[in-house]
C-alpha cells in the first residue's frame, strides 16, 4: 500500500502540471471503487485548480468550485500523460485539463477512492477526526507521550493510529522503532517520556528522508512519472527477515502485529 511518502512524492510530481490549468472534462470509466464516485464531481468542470495538496494519504486537488480527494488505496497509482494516450485496463478516472493533459488514476484493486466536497476540504468526514501530521509541529513528544498514558496496546499500534498521528504506515514503523530501539510489541504505556521524545524525532527523520528519495519501492507503486521510489535501498528492517542487523548481526525477526508483518532486531530493539 502506497504510504505517506509515497503519496507526498506523488502530490508532488503532479502539483507543476495541474495548479493554473482549467479541468475541462472528468472521464469516469469505472465509478465504482472504494466508495461510488459522486456525480457531483462535475460541478468543478470549467474552474481552474488552484493547489494541490496532502492531507494524511488524500491528495486534494482544489478548485474555485470545490475539492478533489483522491486516496490511491493499496494499487493506486496517477500519471500525467497527454489526453490522447491509451487507456489501460485500470484506467478507471481522467482528470482533463486546458493544456491538453490529463490526471489518469490506474487502479488495479478498485480500492482507492475520487470523492468530492463543496466544503472546506477539512470538514469532510473523512478528514475531520484525523491526527496531526508527523512533520508539522502539531506531532510532539508530549503529544505522542499522552497519548499513550492509559493504553496497553503495542507501541507499534499507537503509532499507526491515524487519530494519534497519520500517515505513519507499516514500512516507516518498522523503520522508527528500530532507530529508536524500541521494541514493537513493547505496550505503550510502559514506553518513557524520553524514549517517546527519541521516536518522535525518529518517525519524522525517517518519513522526511523517504520523501526525499522518493518513496518505498513497492511491486504497485510508481511515482507520478511511472518511475519507483528509492527508499527500499535504504530499509534497515523492514522485508529483512533473517538477514543480518546492520548494528549488531543479529537476524532480523518477523512478528504479527495488529495483522501486520512487523520487522524487528531482537538484540537492538527493547
Amino acid at each position: 500500500m502506497p504510504e505517506l511518502p509515497e503519496v507526498e512524492t506523488s502530490r508532488r510530481g503532479i502539483e507543476p502540471h495541474l495548479v493554473s490549468h482549467e479541468i475541462t472534462e472528468i472521464v469516469v470509466r469505472n465509478p465504482k471503487l472504494r466508495w461510488p464516485i459522486p456525480s457531483i464531481i462535475t460541478n468543478c468542470i470549467g474552474h481552474r485548480i488552484t493547489a494541490v495538496k496532502r492531507r494524511a494519504k488524500y491528495l486534494l486537488v482544489e478548485t474555485q468550485a470545490g475539492t478533489i480527494l483522491i486516496h490511491l488505496g493499496m494499487s493506486g497509482s496517477l500519471k500525467v500523460l497527454a489526453q490522447h494516450e491509451t487507456v489501460l485496463k485500470h484506467d478507471h478516472v481522467d482528470i482533463c485539463l486546458s493544456s491538453g493533459m490529463c490526471l489518469r488514476l490506474n487502479d488495479p484493486r478498485r480500492f482507492g477512492a475520487v470523492l468530492y466536497t463543496e466544503l472546506p476540504w477539512q470538514e469532510h468526514k473523512l478528514l475531520t477526526s484525523l491526527g496531526p501530521e508527523p512533520l508539522s509541529d502539531d506531532f510532539s513528544p508530549s503529544l505522542l507521550f499522552q497519548s499513550a498514558k492509559r493504553r496497553s496496546i503495542p507501541v507499534k499500534q499507537l503509532i499507526m493510529d491515524n487519530h494519534v498521528v497519520v500517515g505513519v504506515g507499516n514500512i516507516y514503523a518498522c523503520e522508527a522503532l528500530f532507530r529508536s530501539g524500541i521494541h514493537p510489541q513493547k505496550a505503550a504505556n510502559k514506553v518513557s517520556a524520553t524514549r517517546y521524545a527519541n521516536l518522535c524525532q525518529h518517525i519524522k527523520e525517517v518519513l522526511a528522508q523517504a520523501i526525499e528519495q522518493g518513496g518505498t519501492t513497492l511491486k504497485d507503486f510508481s511515482n507520478a512519472d511511472g518511475k519507483p521510489g528509492y527508499f527500499k535501498q535504504e530499509l534497515a528492517v523492514y522485508g529483512r527477515q533473517n538477514q543480518a542487523c546492520h548494528s549488531c548481526g543479529e537476524h532480523i525477526q518477523a512478528t504479527r502485529i495488529g495483522q501486520r508483518n512487523s520487522f524487528f532486531c531482537p538484540n537492538c530493539q527493547r
